[in-house]
């Protein structure tokens, strides 16, 4: 029985963390599915719900009035969710430059993207955060795959800017964010990516549907083109930058509240784990939104069955060692987080990866209890005076230490 648990736990994390990656790279390589992508102009409504975000704000539509984009074809509309910090008076100060406030009361960020829509002219609904800063031709290279009728939707490019003083959790942030992007790449190439960063991304206005409570909006919105039929490709040169999260507190938090609206978005779209209708995408979609979101349970499987297995041979202490090894590297990296030896990648890896996973165990829990999280105030990496702050943002043609 232990063997049977242990090889059960084993053949999921190697299936999830190895083989499922292996199979998207291949599927890429052996069966694209180019589409066409040009230069064109549709009309654009920037979509932005912010909820006390003074300090961001003002470098952000600063940012998206200077982008490379026919202003004759683009509208910002910014929808303030119960801002009570100023953030409605420096968005009003725009206003002479195109850009429109709906001035809320504290209704949820969903609430407030769904009546940002409702005000929406523009052919196509781009999504942004507050403090997201877009490269200057973001939005040409958003809309370029939009050419092609199959397309509904448009995943930009993440990156996040290096932050003098990060810990180990939010330097191992940076990290991961290599791998998901090379899936992302393939996963685009065969087909359609799984979902949308809400840094950056697009969908046709025709196939909005508004946003329920409780779930993340960015996979909701950007899972509906699929839903309906079209394609979500993944732009590789629609770039958005963010500072990462300074401490691992601030990223528990944020990284508890996304899988755990994520968890409740993959519910609601569940029709979408359906094979016979979705293909190989029904796939992806419960591999990385299910099975990695609840690996942390394989893992106390194998962690719990093979020291017990430990005399039935050699294979059972081989991964006896090793998992003591990875667990002792990543509380190596824990304590020391705060301090340059912790942010190398042999402490930096191993914490983050338990990081990650002990943070999913908290969002299934969210789950399975029925808690939901609606709204929430933002925890920016903001921290620092006005000056560090504007560079920390500034938009730069290629990040400090290349791509993140």
């Amino acid at each position: 029985m232990r063997r049977l648990v242990f090889w059960s736990a084993a053949g999921l994390l190697a299936y999830t963390y190895l083989l499922f990656p292996l199979l998207v790279l291949l599927r890429a390589a052996l069966r694209p599915k180019p589409y066409d992508s040009r230069e064109i102009t549709p009309s654009v409504t920037l979509v932005i719900s912010a909820h006390n975000e003074a300090a961001s704000i003002g470098a952000k539509l600063e940012n998206l009035l200077s982008l490379d984009y026919p202003d004759d074809r683009l509208e910002v509309v910014i929808a303030s969710d119960g801002s009570d910090d100023g953030t409605d008076e420096l968005v009003r100060g725009y206003a002479e430059r195109g850009v429109r406030l709906l001035s809320l009361a504290r209704v949820g960020k969903a609430a407030a993207l769904n009546a940002a829509v409702a005000e929406a002219g523009g052919e196509i609904l781009v999504f942004s955060d507050a403090n997201s800063i877009y490269a200057p031709d973001a939005l040409r290279a958003l809309v370029r795959p939009f050419a092609d009728r199959s397309i509904g939707g448009v995943a930009g490019d993440q990156r996040y800017l290096a932050r003098d003083g990060a810990d180990a959790i939010a330097s191992g942030e940076q990290r991961y964010w290599d791998l998901d992007r090379l899936l992302k790449a393939a996963e685009s190439r065969a087909g359609s990516t799984i979902s949308a960063t809400g840094a950056i991304y697009a969908v046709r206005r025709s196939l909005f549907r508004a946003v329920p409570s409780g779930v993340t909006d960015d996979f909701f919105t950007s899972t509906g083109a699929i839903a309906q039929g079209y394609r979500l490709v993944f732009a590789a040169d629609a770039v958005a930058y963010e500072p990462v999260a300074k401490t691992s507190e601030v990223e528990w938090g944020r990284k508890v509240r996304v899988m755990t609206r994520g968890l409740r978005g993959v519910l609601v779209r569940r029709e979408l784990l359906d094979s016979r209708r979705h293909g190989f995408y029904a796939v992806q979609l419960l591999t990385h939104k299910l099975l990695r979101r609840t690996m942390i349970f394989p893992l106390a499987l194998a962690a719990g069955t093979s020291p017990l297995l430990w005399h039935r041979g050699r294979i059972y202490r081989a991964a006896t060692l090793a998992q003591a090894t990875l667990y002792g590297l990543a509380a190596g990296g824990m304590l020391l987080r705060g301090r340059p030896l912790g942010r190398r990648k042999v402490f930096m890896l191993p914490a983050f990866f338990c990081f990650v996973n002990a943070a999913s165990f908290g969002a299934v829990w969210n789950v399975v209890r029925g808690r939901r999280i609606d709204r929430w105030e933002p925890q920016r990496p903001l921290d620092t005076d006005p000056e560090e702050t504007e560079a920390v943002l500034r938009p730069t043609p290629t990040p400090p230490g290349g791509v993140a």
